[in-house]
């Protein structure tokens, strides 16, 4: 698919970057609206976030770029404590039960610390750290309205054809942005 120019919208009081013009874009703000925005909410999620950011305050460029480098060591690899740690804590559970209970619509779920680190996802990432990418850049350093609906292609993680969608997580007590969530949307099942 090729690149189309982002704009941003006004959705239901959501401030959305999104690819122009792309047949996905209002169903999945639809799903972010119905759905997305209720698992938000949930104290699991808030709590693992603001758990981590306090844990991860101090953490330099070169500590976060190490980490990185042993996670994506540990996505082919049969000893994997890195992941399985994460894999296991209850925000996981929490993403893994909210993946399974959309029926297949939601290829994988990931949340992110305000350095755009994972702390929980239903499904293994390719890399720990999304910093560096649109689903944390025009999220977390967005405000707390940002949400992302990035082109369809195919995820390397999943394999699928999918749109991700991306929002900030706000500290309900604060209003102040404390990370980031991706939420992978399968576009066939989608646009069914």
């Amino acid at each position: 698919m090729p690149n189309s120019r982002i704009l941003t919208a006004m959705f239901g009081g959501l401030a959305t970057a999104v690819a122009a013009a792309e047949p996905h874009v209002q169903p999945i703000e639809q799903f972010a609206t119905s759905t997305v925005k209720s698992w938000l909410s949930n104290p699991t999620l808030i709590q693992a976030v603001k758990a981590q950011n306090a844990k991860h305050s101090s953490l330099s460029q070169t500590q976060i770029d190490r980490m990185d480098k042993q996670w994506r060591a540990e996505t082919g690899a049969s000893s994997r404590p890195m992941i399985d740690q994460i894999l296991a804590n209850e925000l996981s559970k929490f993403l893994a039960g909210a993946k399974n209970g959309t029926g297949g619509l939601v290829t994988e779920v990931f949340v992110m610390d305000n350095k755009g680190l994972n702390v929980g996802q239903s499904d293994v990432t390719s890399d720990y750290w999304q910093g560096d990418e649109a689903k944390w850049k025009k999220t977390y350093l967005a405000g707390p309205t940002a949400m992302f609906i990035d082109e369809v292609e195919q995820d390397e993680s999943t394999q699928m054809f999918q749109s991700q969608l991306s929002m900030s997580v706000v500290d309900p007590a604060s209003g102040e942005v404390i990370g980031a969530i991706t939420v992978g949307v399968n576009v066939d099942a989608l646009l069914q």
